[in-house]
């Protein structure tokens, strides 16, 4: 969920605000998104003050480290990636030069809307407890919460009790996690009754194995006279963060009968008729009211070293009916998620899909391995290819989960692809690959001067380019060249002679050559199109026969297209194909190559990957889903989009045995691991499916915002439901999903 943070105590500080960093902290690491609004300066004793008439002005604060603050040290929330606080993508704490309940306002509606809405306000945790109506009158801690409780949010005041000015680090780590799972537990819990909860946690050692329970705050009063004493004028000028520690210290002092060393605790009385004076109040009346109502009250309950929860109503008064002991619950989580997706249009939808499963505690989020409370906890890392731990993967084969294989070039890469089904028809010459997937000549070129060195070798390619020269221009094939390792459409161009050839590397010779010595080293290896490739790809290549006539559509004014189909290999190793797949167009109206009027090629009539036209996937027309094709064309029957769809299931099925079979080395299956596939299918005008390619990390954002909840949402869910929470053996969980076809089971574990 989105919680706003505030408090009365001002921004981290080892004397005031010694324990705020390690809330946001907890409430992080549990999953939640944290947004962080605080006084700028000490603003305890304030309640629900605004003051009229100020112009409230932010300042901006990135929290970094605690820097020491508490004498503990955590790791960067989430979003920060430098220990100053110095990166731009990192989390931005607002300061405000005002009160808690001003804090609050500013917080819930003018900043923070691109996190979506917040859902709780958590006012904390205060340095020193809120329990007895004489703190709670007048605390800003329960003050901010009241005004995001009249706000109409839900809201709780957190208050930490201390007995000891140690700021244990232990201590309060554990005071933290404790109320972070308080919080949750009230937020799924509300009752409609309460405006908001005020909590106190004892900051004792073993708080959160102590009971919580339901309390009624104690009515008390003062009664040992003036809660300010006098003082001379040069000793009025202490820092009020100063004041608010003392008072505590010798609020607990009295309670704990710790004996202050505080130089200013006995102070003279002024002679003279112009006085100043210092808020003093004697907290003895509070702690003597406590003692004398042992009848369940928060200040008792706090006493005995319990967390006290007092369910409020927004006009200070407690809610009646409510009470008894709270239980949480001390389960660990089914598995621990590391979720850093590295792209903007998956990550929010993966957080969403995973927050059912942290608020009902059956996953948890950490930050990195590094939190796991052992090696052997049940993790999943979800996260860019580069960051994974493999080492930890393939050392705990039970209990670590990854959403990527570690090799699996025999299908991302063109040339192995082609290299690994060419090597299965070989073996299996009755493999229906035969006739859905073209076959492929592969070969290595750094120059284009050594492109008749090249040809020897791919001998198919050349005895075809041999046979046009005596071709008129309708009989001859094309061909398509595709870089081994480009993707997003990088590198590919038509030909069909040797000629054509030998042009698209002389062009891509003399781009690379315009930029040697340029210091602009952004664009440093693309050819100057919009179709361009990156220089270190240039080695490899394969060319396969051009797809003609592809099927076209009378409802997409002729426009070529592709299909974008999702795939899920679990484990070594099953294989399901997403049924709901993508229809990926081209700009432009399709003509056959040598319709066009000179030998360049408007590769926008030909290449159907968003990627390289002006709006990509928000263009008009550029993507829909494959369903919403229409029924039946002047080429094929009603009923080709089903025969299309079981061409495609068979089609990946054996692909992906081919690869896991036939190339031990290069595609090697994981009992632990799980990964989602993009792979490309063109139909012919006659309904027959072509593999194109497959990819890894495929690029969801080529969907759109349009289909993106139904189709990349919707993937992510099953994924979940038949890849994540079986292995982890969560609860009631059935590992099928009606939206996944399973295409193959090869059983590699057992060696069948």
């Amino acid at each position: 969920m989105h919680i706003l943070v505030t408090n009365d105590d001002g921004p981290p500080s080892n004397q005031s605000s010694p324990y705020v960093h390690s809330l946001v902290h907890s409430l992080q690491a549990a999953g939640h998104t944290v947004s962080v609004v605080l006084p700028h300066q000490q603003r305890s004793w304030i309640g629900k003050a605004h003051i009229v008439g100020a112009s409230v002005k932010p300042t901006y604060f990135r929290p970094g480290t605690l820097h020491q603050d508490d004498g503990t040290v955590h790791t960067l929330p989430r979003g920060s990636s430098d220990e100053d606080g110095s990166s731009d993508d990192g989390d931005e704490w607002v300061l405000i030069d005002s009160t808690p309940a001003s804090c609050v306002q500013i917080g819930l509606y003018h900043f923070f809307q691109d996190r979506g809405p917040i859902d709780l306000v958590v006012s904390g945790p205060n340095y020193g407890r809120n329990t007895t109506a004489l703190f709670a009158l007048s605390s800003g801690t329960i003050g901010g919460a009241m005004e995001a409780a009249v706000c109409g949010k839900k809201a709780i005041a957190l208050s930490f009790a201390f007995s000891s000015r140690n700021h244990d680090p232990v201590v309060i780590a554990e005071a933290s996690k404790h109320s972070a799972r308080l919080i949750e537990h009230l937020y799924s819990n509300w009752d409609n009754t309460v405006d908001l909860y005020t909590v106190n946690v004892p900051l004792e050692p073993g708080v959160s194995e102590n009971k919580v329970l339901y309390t009624h705050m104690l009515d008390n009063r003062w009664s040992s006279g003036s809660c300010f004493e006098p003082i001379s004028a040069t000793a009025s000028g202490e820092q009020p963060e100063l004041q608010e520690q003392d008072l505590r210290e010798r609020g607990e002092d009295e309670l704990t009968g710790i004996p202050s060393s505080d130089a200013n605790a006995l102070k003279k009385r002024s002679l003279l008729q112009h006085k100043h004076f210092k808020w003093a109040p004697n907290f003895s009346d509070v702690y003597r009211s406590v003692e004398d109502n042992k009848d369940g009250n928060d200040g008792w309950v706090v006493k005995e070293g319990m967390t006290s929860v007092t369910p409020l109503k927004a006009n200070f008064m407690h809610t009646p009916g409510i009470k008894g002991e709270i239980k949480l619950s001390n389960k660990k989580p089914e598995f621990y998620c590391i979720l850093n997706y590295d792209d903007k249009y998956v990550q929010p939808l993966l957080e969403q899909l995973f927050r059912p499963l942290v608020d009902q505690g059956s996953c948890q989020m950490l930050q990195s391995l590094s939190e796991l409370p052992g090696p052997n906890s049940p993790v999943l890392q979800y996260v860019a290819y580069e960051e994974i731990d493999f080492e930890h993967v393939l050392s705990h084969p039970s209990t670590s989960l990854s959403h990527s294989y570690v090799i699996r070039k025999a299908l991302i890469r063109k040339h192995y692809l082609a290299t690994t089904i060419a090597n299965w028809i070989s073996k299996y010459p009755d493999s229906l690959l035969r006739n859905h997937f073209k076959p492929a000549v592969d070969f290595e070129l750094d120059f284009s001067e050594f492109l008749d060195e090249a040809l020897l070798e791919a001998y198919e390619l050349r005895d075809s380019l041999e046979a046009n020269e005596t071709k008129p221009a309708p009989e001859r094939e094309w061909w398509i060249l595709k870089p081994g390792m480009s993707d997003r459409g990088q590198g590919i161009r038509l030909f069909n002679s040797e000629a054509q050839l030998q042009a698209i590397f002389e062009g891509w010779d003399a781009n690379e050559s315009d930029i040697e010595g340029d210091d602009d080293q952004e664009n440093a290896g693309h050819d100057s199109s919009d179709q361009g490739v990156v220089t270190s790809q240039l080695r490899h290549f394969i060319a396969q026969p051009y797809i003609h006539p592809p099927l076209l559509l009378p409802s997409s004014s002729g426009r070529k297209f592709h299909i974008r189909t999702y795939v899920l290999a679990v484990g070594s190793l099953k294989v399901y194909v997403f049924k709901e797949m993508l229809a990926l167009f081209a700009e432009k109206p399709y003509q056959a190559p040598w319709e066009e009027d000179d030998d360049v090629r408007d590769l926008s009539r030909h290449l159907t990957n968003t990627c390289l036209q002006e709006n990509g996937s928000s263009a008009e027309g550029s993507v829909c889903r494959y369903w919403s094709l229409e029924d039946s064309t002047p080429e094929l029957s009603e009923g080709w989009k089903d025969r299309v769809f079981d061409q495609i299931c068979a089609v990946t099925g054996e692909a992906f045995e081919a690869a896991a079979r036939g190339m031990l080395v290069h595609f090697q299956t994981l009992p632990n691991a799980f990964e989602l596939y993009g792979l490309d299918f063109l139909v012919d005008a006659a309904g027959q499916a072509w593999l194109l390619e497959a990819n890894a990390f495929p690029d969801f954002g080529q969907t759109g915002e349009k289909l993106k909840e139904t189709v990349v949402g919707r993937l992510f869910e099953a994924t979940i439901q038949v890849a994540i929470r079986p292995f982890f053996k969560t609860p009631s969980v059935v590992s099928e999903d009606p939206d996944l076809r399973l295409v193959a089971d090869l059983n590699l574990r057992r060696g069948v």
